[in-house]
């Protein structure tokens, strides 16, 4: 019996010794880590609404008080999800639906004009912890877009549709459709006159079912947004993590043409492994890159969020001559970054634990 007892309690010691060992090696077992990216990564969330150049510099009071209190509205909506435990998926496509019915932005409603005077709209959403994702391109009915590419990734085998399927099948859906008036802005229409008027293009009629143009005098005060283009990016409480992205595409665009936010990994990407992220800028530049892709590539060879899209927007965008834009990022742990090389970017962020903090300047 004083023998078994021996071997029982060495085996006991041994036991122990490699439960330390395996605490001081990997910083937990298994089962405490978990609990430890619940407890302490917390939730978090960043949007954005395009980024810019001139329009920073003539930027007056009532404009930079409207695009705040737009930011502060589609960031209370992804973070109202977050606070009841959601999930970052969800998170994501709140807050963007509300920059799409945002005429403020190039989005959904707000959305920029192809040279045929008609709206094609493009989004994508990513879910870091499946690497599921869905996007459309080139829809002209569907009032939230991100929706419809959540719709895309659940209930069909595809990664992408397009065009008049990808409409075709947001009615099947049951998505909310609604007629090119509703779509229409004016002051949008003003920018894509101007920019058609200046490349010596026609201009095209405007679209059937809206009024007629309004007299110099009443017509609204022009406030070119270059890069309107809307995103979202959160980590939930179970420190899984989701990006959206939304645009009306680029004014006076040749009808057809799709930039970057659609494209998985060029201007959306979210893998749990590394990262979220959003972009805004010259769709081509991104694509080109890859850029929302290599910035999770570099967070998982060991840079921080921050160091990673500093150096694919201040570095490799630029380095094409023409590259410009931003991006926010959000990793497992931490909180929200962005990085743009614009005068300015729209952009807010909240944490678990803090109050918003957006930025219009």
């Amino acid at each position: 019996m004083m023998f078994q007892s021996r071997n029982a309690r060495s085996a006991l010691f041994l036991f122990a010794a490699v439960c330390v060992a395996g605490v001081t090696a990997f910083g937990a077992t298994p089962a405490a880590s978990n609990e430890g990216i619940k407890s302490n990564h917390g939730w978090a969330i960043a949007i954005h609404g395009g980024a810019g150049e001139n329009e920073w510099e003539h930027m007056d009071s009532a404009t930079e008080s409207a695009y705040h209190e737009s930011l502060a509205k589609a960031l209370a909506a992804g973070s109202a999800v977050l606070k009841r435990h959601g999930k970052a998926l969800d998170a994501v496509e709140a807050a963007v639906k509300v920059l799409e019915d945002d005429p403020l932005f190039n989005a959904g409603r707000g959305s920029a004009f192809a040279a045929d005077g008609k709206n094609e709209m493009d989004a994508a959403i990513m879910d870091g912890g499946t690497l599921a994702a869905g996007s459309i391109a080139d829809v002209q009915f569907t009032r939230h877009p991100v929706s419809l590419a959540r719709a895309v990734m659940e209930h069909t085998p595809y990664v992408m549709m397009v065009g008049p399927g990808a409409d075709e099948f947001s009615r099947a859906q049951g998505l909310e459709q609604q007629p090119p008036s509703f779509f229409f802005t004016e002051l949008r229409w003003q920018e894509f006159t101007s920019i058609m008027r200046a490349s010596g293009r026609p201009v095209p009629p405007r679209p059937v079912g809206v009024a007629p143009a309004p007299t110099a005098s009443s017509a609204p005060h022009l406030f070119v947004h270059r890069f309107g283009t809307v995103g979202a990016v959160a980590r939930d409480s179970e420190g899984h993590l989701a990006a959206a992205t939304s645009t009306g595409g680029m004014q006076g665009k040749l009808p057809g043409r799709v930039g970057d936010s659609p494209l998985i990994g060029a201007g959306t990407y979210a893998s749990d492994r590394s990262c979220a992220v959003s972009g805004t800028g010259v769709g081509e530049y991104f694509i080109r890159l890859t850029l929302a892709r290599q910035v999770c590539t570099l967070v998982e060879q060991g840079q921080t969020s921050q160091q990673a899209a500093d150096h694919m927007i201040h570095d490799e965008l630029p380095a094409l001559k023409g590259g410009e834009g931003g991006v926010i990022v959000v990793a497992p742990v931490g909180d929200p970054i962005w990085s743009s090389n614009t005068l300015g970017m729209f952009r807010a962020k909240e944490v678990e634990g803090s109050g918003p903090d957006i930025h219009v300047k």
